[in-house]
């Protein structure tokens, strides 16, 4: 394929991860990235998409081959692939539940087969690693080119693990390129998904019980006594790995823990997996966004880019990405597990539309350096660079 435009031929990228239809927020951040990169007209992309235990998906034209993550020897029939093909870079999208083994280990047979050049974006990096853990990134370092998304990450790396810092490179997670929008233009939303003269929190994401969303239920009491009108969202499908074992346990708890603290009026459960569309209708309708966690070490988070892209308001635990982000003013910490601190983190804004406005706009200008199109103009200059 000839660009015409510069006269030269088009090289390809492969993108080794998790791909829609797949329920994973892996899965969206390398459609959005592909989709941002294809915008560029850089680079020719296909996916080699990683299946989950018993798990097979209808996936588009762009995926050219499959991994069994449980399969040892598909790694090395994916490596094969790969050496064969005119793919001239890989870009593997790294988190240790992706791939199969002991902490995933299976991962290090694919790179340790590959004989071109990779780059890994590593979407998780432990705080206190096992050992395993470690030995696992010190060897994705040792053969890779290493992406982090934020400056925090990088300290990390450096602090806990044996890398080489010329090859670490930062790309923050990519947010939508939205406008920025007024109040009067969120209560028109609003009016739109009948959730008019309400006041709306939100938390997005894929259920499980390390999203802290119990906190933010038990944190309502003490504000509903006085702003009636609040309703939380929370918003998006049972993780499908937490469906596995548990089916909707973790669901219905939060489920009877409204109804058991009278809230049935105030929360409501939207359980599905939400478009990209959907999702920015939902969050610019938002007035503060929650995220709850309840482990420090999240070093990336894609739900507080989104929000944070869509001009939110933000309170949050202090994990290690909301710590770096939410800083000079772009949101409210509150402690970990802790209701009283996040109910009264919400009074201090609830009733100020000045600060909730302030707030939002600067968090919006902080996430300016970290829309899909920029996110990917950073990746096609790495590309380059390797190939």
């Amino acid at each position: 394929m000839i660009n015409k435009e510069v006269g030269r031929l088009i090289k390809k990228i492969a993108f080794l991860s998790s791909f829609t239809p797949r329920e994973c927020g892996i899965a969206n951040f390398t459609k959005d990235l592909i989709n941002s990169i294809f915008e560029h007209k850089a680079f020719k992309t296909e996916v080699i998409a990683l299946n989950d235990k018993e798990s097979h998906y209808h996936y588009d034209r762009r995926v050219k081959f499959q991994i069994d993550a449980e399969n040892k020897e598909s790694y090395l029939e994916a490596a094969n692939y790969i050496n064969r093909s005119n793919i001239e870079l890989v870009s593997i999208q790294h988190e240790f539940g992706l791939f199969g083994g002991e902490w995933g280990e299976y991962v290090l047979d694919l790179v340790n087969a590959i004989d071109k050049p990779i780059v890994t974006t590593l979407h998780t990096i432990p705080l206190k690693p096992a050992a395993k853990a470690k030995l696992i990134i010190e060897a994705l370092a040792s053969e890779c080119e290493l992406v982090i998304m934020n400056k925090t990450a990088k300290r990390l790396l450096l602090n806990k693990y044996v890398v080489r810092d010329r090859h670490i490179h930062v790309i923050p997670h990519g947010c939508p390129d939205v406008p920025f929008i007024s109040k009067d233009t969120r209560d028109h939303i609003k009016f739109n998904l009948g959730l008019r003269n309400r006041f709306v929190l939100s938390t997005f994401g894929l259920i499980s019980r390390g999203k802290g969303i119990e906190y933010a239920i038990k944190a309502l009491p003490a504000i509903v006594e006085d702003t009636s009108n609040i309703l939380y969202l929370v918003i998006g499908a049972t993780h499908p790995q937490v469906r596995k074992i548990e089916g909707e346990t973790y669901r219905r708890s939060l489920l009877s823990l409204a109804e058991d603290l009278g809230l049935e009026k105030n929360v409501r459960f939207y359980n599905r997996y939400l478009s990209l569309r959907e999702l920015v209708t939902y969050l610019q309708a938002t007035d503060i966004y929650l995220t709850p966690f309840i482990e420090r070490d999240q070093i990336s988070s894609g739900t507080l880019m989104y929000a944070m892209g869509t001009g939110k308001a933000i309170i949050s635990t202090p994990y290690l990405h909301a710590e770096e982000a939410l800083t000079n003013g772009r949101g409210l910490l509150c402690r970990f597990k802790d209701p009283k601190s996040m109910a009264k983190n919400i009074v201090k804004l609830v009733k100020n539309e000045k600060v909730i406005d302030k707030m939002g706009k600067r968090a919006y200008d902080y996430s300016r350096k970290a829309t899909w199109p920029k996110v990917a103009k950073r990746y096609i200059d790495l590309f380059s660079k390797l190939t």
